[in-house]
């Protein structure tokens, strides 16, 4: 009866059952990919607080397997119906169509002369992916898998080794071969408390420790991707995140419930400051090493002349724009960005920033809040990998009568 009602209430934890994950969350990854396509150039790949890993096992399968999903598949099964369909109805269709058809079903990942051995070696060539996470993860099909500490300075050189056995740390310090990495994903949360303060404190410091991380290890240009909550003071989150890359926006999957403060931070096109060197030895967020890179960075902006914006009938509204950034258009036109006090931007220096929202997904999908009817002969499935290591294996094991309980 648990089981079933579980299957009734959440409709992707059934899904990822039927469809072999092993976990609900890998429908999370799959849409976020579907919306910012995340795996596009794409070869090496660091997923963190990977455990049970089910992120890992959508990577596995799409990056080495080479298998589709969401749009990419249906437009898969699209062209293939219109290809059958021009050799069945050639006078259906106008020659501009027939060109369009023909151009889509002459790739490779539309040829039906392909073999599936060969679509798999194109797609696994050059792919290394690396998990990490202190709990144990059960093998996957091409994952390397590390048990270690994302927060310790020894993980890096293991990870950097791992994504390159010939890697010496004495030699490549300083090189473009200690930072490998296009896709920096992590899905971690902290055990919630029910004190939304204190769980969004932890889930941010967790954050840090992955993007320290992943400072250490992207190539410029490169994605990060990570599990956040949404709270009061986020915007400056989004802010320090911004320091690092170029776009940064929020995004919530359909199938992240939406009565959850989570959401998913996606940063794109990786350019860290100039003359900045990250280390797990003198991470982000301790000190005031984050405000130096933000007021540095500042510094090369251009500067611009105080400005007074009047707005007809209201007044007029001054505000200084000396340090705001600039963009310069063609035909001389130049766009400044100014920061409003009475919206709560910091006029001086800009810290609080607001990223943009993005709901991804098939909107018209199963709804993550909702609960559905099974059919009468329906049969739910046990987990496709329960828990190796899970924190209450104690407890069952004392239920059980395999071990004593603790005096």
């Amino acid at each position: 009866m648990g089981k079933s009602s579980k299957d009734k209430r959440d409709a992707y934890y059934r899904l990822a059952k039927e469809q072999g994950w092993r976990a609900r969350s890998a429908f999370k990854l799959l849409q976020l990919d579907e919306e910012f396509d995340l795996f596009s150039n794409v070869s090496r790949v660091v997923d963190l607080c990977a455990a049970p890993g089910s992120w890992s096992q959508v990577l596995s399968r799409v990056l080495i397997k080479g298998e589709k999903f969401g749009r990419s598949a249906w437009q898969d099964r699209d062209a293939k119906v219109r290809q059958q369909m021009l050799g069945v109805f050639p006078e259906a269709f106008t020659p501009e169509q027939r060109e369009s058809i023909e151009k889509d079903t002459s790739s490779p990942g539309h040829d039906d002369a392909q073999s599936g051995a060969e679509a798999t070696a194109a797609a696994s060539r050059d792919v290394k992916i690396v998990s990490i996470d202190l709990q144990p993860i059960s093998p996957l099909a091409g994952i390397t898998t590390l048990r270690a500490d994302i927060t310790h300075p020894a993980t890096v050189p293991l990870l950097l080794s791992a994504l390159d056995p010939s890697y010496d740390p004495a030699t490549a310090v300083g090189t473009q071969a200690q930072h490998p990495v296009d896709l920096v994903l992590s899905d971690g949360a902290p055990d919630v408390t029910g004190l939304h303060d204190l769980d969004i404190y932890v889930q941010s410091q967790l954050l840090f420790a992955a993007l320290n991380l992943a400072l250490c290890v992207l190539k410029p240009g490169g994605k990060f991707v990570a599990k956040i909550f949404r709270g009061r003071n986020v915007d400056i989150l989004y802010a320090q995140l911004k320091i690092f890359f170029e776009k940064v926006v929020v995004a919530k999957p359909r199938s992240s419930r939406a009565s959850s403060v989570e959401a998913f931070i996606v940063c794109l096109n990786f350019r860290p400051p100039a003359g900045f060197h990250a280390s797990l030895e003198e991470p982000l967020g301790v000190g005031q090493r984050l405000d130096r890179l933000a007021r540095e960075r500042e510094m090369q902006l251009p500067i611009v002349a105080e400005a007074t914006m009047q707005s007809s009938g209201r007044g007029t509204w001054d505000c200084s724009v000396a340090s705001a950034p600039a963009t310069t258009r063609e035909g001389g036109i130049t766009e400044v960005e100014v920061y409003d006090e009475t919206n709560g931007n910091d006029k001086e220096n800009g810290a609080r920033w607001i990223a943009p929202f993005i709901a991804c997904g098939d909107l018209s999908a199963f709804d993550s809040d909702a609960s559905y009817k099974l059919p009468e002969d329906y049969v739910s499935l046990d987990p496709v990998q329960p828990p190796i290591a899970p924190p209450y294996k104690r407890a069952l094991e004392i239920r059980a009568g395999l071990s004593k309980p603790p005096r």
